[in-house]
């Protein structure tokens, strides 16, 4: 299906050059001069190959439809991921490389959405949040501002966060999967 350049959205799956690519980025840019034009960073499906690409935003791009299925995350195996249908129990392998930087906030029995182009896999949503231990945090600094001070923590994924000076070790956060940023106290 045909769409204008400027609708390309993250997660989308267009073709382009005769490849399969999933956008992972998009950016509206308008100079001072000239026409606007979108900035896309996309993957190849089959290669894993990322690219940058410019269009203007009166261009047209082949979009494909994608089926959404609900999936719950088993297991690991090796460099594979483990995921089963909720309805079939059928299980379905994939390389965790699909996942990219969200791969640490991967937990047992989360459950995800498989988006599918013709039957195969091309991309996995995680919930937008997750809640995690912190298992160590920085000391507070004393004579830092409360406003807009945040100090380093490791959670218990491995991942490091930015957060508020009041969190300290042993305590749990909500984190948003997308970009790994501190949302919250835990209210469990």
């Amino acid at each position: 299906m045909k769409q204008q350049a400027n609708l390309i959205r993250a997660g989308q799956v267009i073709e382009h050059n005769g490849r399969r690519w999933t956008v992972l980025k998009q950016q509206i840019l308008t100079p001072g001069k000239g026409g606007a034009f979108i900035q896309v960073e996309m993957r190849d499906l089959n290669s894993g190959n990322k690219s940058n690409e410019r269009w203007r935003t009166a261009d047209t791009v082949e979009r494909l439809l994608t089926e959404d299925r609900d999936y719950i995350y088993s297991y690991m195996d090796g460099d594979n991921i483990v995921l089963m249908d909720p309805e079939t129990f059928e299980q379905t392998m994939l390389s965790k490389d699909i996942l990219g930087d969200q791969l640490p906030f991967l937990q047992d029995n989360m459950q995800l959405e498989l988006k599918l182009v013709e039957g195969d896999p091309v991309a996995v949503t995680l919930p937008p949040q997750v809640t995690l231990e912190v298992v160590e945090a920085d000391p507070v600094v004393k004579g830092q501002t409360a406003s807009s001070s945040y100090k380093p923590a490791k959670l218990s994924n491995g991942v490091k966060v930015m957060v508020p000076p009041f969190v300290e070790a042993g305590e749990r956060i909500v984190v948003r999967t997308d970009d790994a940023s501190y949302v919250e106290r835990a209210k469990d």
